[in-house]
C-alpha cells in the first residue's frame, strides 16, 4: 500500500508552495485508512497537520515530512516516472511522505493510550520557506510539539542503516545575489564605458579565498557559484551589468555571521576600486538543524531496539534543510535512513527513492512513538 503511494506521489510532482494535488491525495489517503481526530489544511501554505489524541496526559509528538518536488526533468522511464515535464522528486520527498503516512496506518492498532501523535506533510522545504510560514500560524503554534522528529534518506549509506551526527545534523545555508551596474560601450572602445567584467572576475577569486572545505573544522564554508551573467551576446557592446549568484554553506549562525561580513566588505572594496555600482541580496534562508541531545538519544535507542545498524558521524551533513526552523523553537532531532551505497545523489537527474527502506522509515518513527507514548513504557520526560 505504501509502495503504491509512493509510486503515486512521484507520479505526479509539484514545486514549492503548489503542492495542492499532493497534499489532496495524502489527505484523501489518511482519511480512507486512518481518520485524525484533527485536521489542519493549508498550513504554512499548503501543509497538512493530522492530530491523534489520546485518552492519558503524556507529550505531543510531532513527525514531519516535506511535500515538494524539485525543477529537474526525470530520464528515468520506470512505470511511476514523473508525468510533469522537469518536475521530479529527486529528494525522496515521496518516500519520506509515504513513511510518514505508513505512521497513521501503524497508529491504528498501536497501544498508545497518553499524549498525542502529530503528524506534519510540510510544503516548499526545497525554498526555506515551509516551516517558517508555518510557525507563523497561531493554530499550527497551538499543536505545542514536546518533541519533534523527522528523517532524510541518505544516498551512499548502506539501505536500512541509521545516521546520526554531532548536534549540527545539516548546515546553515543562505543564497546570495550580487548585482553590478557599470556602463555600456562600444566593444572598440570599452574605455568610454565600465565593464563589469573585471569586478565579477576578482569577486569569485576572493569569494573561492574564503573557502574552508575540511567538514571537521568549526570555520567550515562552502562558497558556491550557481550562476553567473554578464551583459548579453551582442559582440560590439561592452557590457555595462552583471550578476552572481552563490549558496554559502556553515555549521554555524555565528561562523555564517562572520562570512556574510567577510563577503559584504570584500564586495565593497572591489566594487569601489573597478568603479561599479552593487547590490546585494540574501534570500533562501536555511537554518541549521541542530538535534536536542535528549531527543537524539530517544533516536538512538529506538534504532537500537528495531536491531538497525547505526553510524555515529563525525560531522553533519551539507545540505540545508529547513528543519532547522522548527529545531530552534522544539526539542527536535533528524536522523538519516541509508538508501544505498548504488543509489544516485540526491538531486541527480536519475535518483529514485528506494521501496525497500519504507518499513525501516515506520518502524523507527513507532519505536520512537512507542518511547514516549506507550502505557508504563518508562517513557522519556
Amino acid at each position: 500500500m505504501l509502495t503504491q503511494l509512493r509510486h503515486q506521489l512521484h507520479r505526479h510532482p509539484e514545486l514549492s508552495g503548489a503542492e495542492r494535488a499532493t497534499a489532496a491525495t495524502i489527505h484523501a489517503f489518511i482519511e480512507q485508512n486512518h481518520p485524525a481526530d484533527e485536521v489542519l489544511t493549508e498550513v504554512g501554505g499548503t501543509g497538512l497537520v493530522f492530530r491523534y489524541n489520546y485518552p492519558g496526559a503524556g507529550p505531543t509528538v510531532m513527525i514531519r515530512c516535506e511535500l515538494d518536488a524539485l525543477p529537474i526533468a526525470e530520464p528515468n522511464r520506470f512505470a511511476h516516472r514523473s508525468l510533469r515535464e522537469g518536475v521530479s522528486h529527486k529528494c525522496g520527498h515521496d518516500g519520506h511522505m509515504a513513511m510518514v503516512a505508513g505512521v497513521a496506518l501503524w497508529l491504528k492498532t498501536a497501544n498508545l493510550q497518553r499524549g498525542s501523535v502529530v503528524l506534519f506533510f510540510q510544503a516548499a522545504e526545497e525554498t526555506g520557506k515551509g516551516a517558517e510560514a508555518a510557525l507563523r500560524e497561531t493554530r499550527f503554534l497551538a499543536l505545542r510539539p514536546d518533541y519533534v522528529f523527522a528523517l532524510h534518506n541518505i544516498p551512499g549509506a548502506p539501505r536500512h542503516q541509521i545516521l546520526l551526527t554531532p548536534p549540527a545534523f545539516s548546515a546553515t545555508v543562505y543564497s546570495l545575489a550580487i548585482h553590478l551596474e557599470g556602463k555600456e560601450a562600444h566593444a572598440a572602445e570599452p574605455e568610454q564605458g565600465n565593464n563589469p567584467g573585471l569586478a565579477i572576475s576578482q569577486l569569485v577569486a576572493a569569494f573561492a579565498a574564503l573557502k574552508v572545505a575540511d567538514p571537521a573544522r568549526e570555520d567550515f564554508a562552502i562558497l558556491t557559484p550557481v550562476y553567473l551573467t554578464l551583459g548579453q551576446k551582442a559582440y560590439g557592446i561592452s557590457p555595462g551589468t552583471g550578476a552572481l549568484h552563490y549558496t554559502i554553506r556553515t555549521w554555524s549562525e555565528s561562523q555564517m555571521e562572520t562570512l556574510r561580513t567577510a563577503l559584504t566588505t570584500t564586495c565593497g572594496k572591489i566594487c569601489a576600486a573597478e568603479q561599479v555600482a552593487w547590490k546585494m541580496d540574501w534570500f533562501e534562508y536555511f537554518p541549521g538543524t541542530i538535534n536536542d541531545p535528549n531527543c537524539r538519544e530517544i533516536v538512538l535507542a529506538a534504532a537500537r531496539k528495531g536491531g538497525r545498524k547505526v553510524r555515529e558521524m563525525s560531522h553533519g551533513f551539507r545540505f540545508g534543510e529547513d528543519f532547522g526552523w522548527l529545531s530552534r523553537r522544539y526539542p527536535a532531532a533528524m536522523f538519516g535512513l541509508g538508501a544505498g551505497a548504488d543509489c544516485p545523489a540526491l538531486h541527480d537527474s536519475t535518483y529514485d527513492f528506494p521501496d525497500e527502506i519504507l518499513e525501516t522509515g515506520v518502524t523507527m518513527f513507532a519505536e520512537v512513538l512507542q518511547q514516549l507514548l506507550a502505557p508504563a513504557s518508562g517513557a522519556i520526560p
